[in-house]
């Protein structure tokens, strides 16, 4: 056994971490059940100073796995200085993001190594299962995994394999990061996309694997919807000011959905063919959701719920886009600097 482990690289996985008292266990125990050999794995948990129990919780698994599971802690708070942080203090000739949020399956660590050989990409990931709790979680869970709900990203809609824009998380060969550079720690959110972008703009690949996929928790609250849903949006606008072409198409259909039904209604008014317009777009909004709502949908209860989380969800993301527009990244790091998005 021991010269088969040998055979394996090292593996370093780093999890920034925030007030996730509720999942983090999960996580690590998902972490602790990888067929990849423990010997051979390191878990680097990058706590940003949580208010909740999420520091016990790592502290009590690190004194039982002290080779395994490490603490870190991001006074900083945010996301992109976790995973610099993690990327400094990693061992690892592999480094695997992986979220706080989310559980993974017993191969998730040994086929991102084995996707990584066999494409030779910079990046790879999988397919995103999300779900949810509560009657709410388990409704918008299925508005993240429709092409109705977040447009055509492929990690969340059941994509086929292949070379793609983006991936959640990502897996790296150590030496992306020397080639590339760290993340981002101007970009509170949307860092991974930016990363991406330049790892691509620089002739790098990245590669989605269906045959990988994770567990992604959703929110399961109208409120933490709609939080989440409008500071995306807002940071969308703000990466894509920084890095012209970060953002893609699909991450733009909100805000100038929102964007139409601010202004047609004021060129309604001198041109009747813009009544006309708004009054189409609306139609075709309406008709969508209905299909989309009840081809998901477990029973009409749920399919109305859809139907209603789908404009919270769009508007909430155009709002934030247009919000991002007066922002500049320095601001919106000062206003961010208590959140930890997932």
């Amino acid at each position: 056994m021991t010269d088969k482990i040998k055979l394996f690289d090292q593996v370093s996985l780093v999890i920034p971490v925030r007030n996730e008292a509720k999942f983090i266990e999960k996580c690590i125990q998902s972490v602790l059940k990888q067929d990849y050999p423990l010997e051979k794995m390191e878990a680097l948990l990058i706590d940003g100073l949580s208010n909740d129990q999420t520091k016990e919780i790592i502290k009590k698994y690190n004194k039982e796995y002290p080779s395994t599971i490490k603490y870190f802690e991001n006074s900083k708070k945010t996301v992109p200085y976790a995973m610099n942080i993690g990327i400094r203090n990693a061992a690892g000739h592999y480094i695997i993001r992986l979220d706080g949020h989310a559980e993974y399956p017993d191969n998730y660590v040994s086929k991102c190594i084995a996707t990584l050989k066999r494409t030779g990409a910079d990046n790879v990931g999988g397919l995103l299962m999300t779900r949810g709790s509560g009657t709410v979680g388990r409704a918008y869970a299925k508005v993240l995994s429709s092409v109705f709900g977040v447009g055509n990203a492929s990690f969340r809609i059941n994509a086929s394999s292949g070379f793609v824009d983006t991936v959640p998380f990502g897996a790296f060969k150590r030496s992306t990061f020397i080639k590339y550079g760290f993340y981002d720690e101007r970009l509170t959110r949307r860092q991974d996309y930016e990363l991406n972008y330049r790892i691509r703009k620089k002739g790098g690949k990245i590669y989605l694997d269906s045959d990988i996929k994770l567990v992604y928790h959703c929110r399961s609250t109208i409120p933490g919807i709609l939080e989440q849903s409008y500071q995306k949006g807002k940071w969308n606008i703000i990466t894509a000011k920084m890095s012209l072409g970060t953002m893609s198409l699909r991450h733009l259909i909100p805000f100038i959905f929102v964007l139409s039904l601010l202004l047609l209604p004021i060129l309604a008014f001198f041109v009747p063919f813009f009544k006309w317009l708004l009054l189409t777009e609306l139609a075709a909004y309406l008709l969508l959701s209905v299909i989309f709502s009840f081809k998901l949908a477990d029973g009409f209860k749920e399919a109305i719920l859809i139907f209603l989380l789908y404009p919270l969800n769009h508007l909430a993301y155009g709002f934030g886009s247009i919000a991002g527009l007066k922002y500049n990244p320095k601001q919106a790091i000062i206003e961010d600097s208590e959140s930890y998005p997932s």
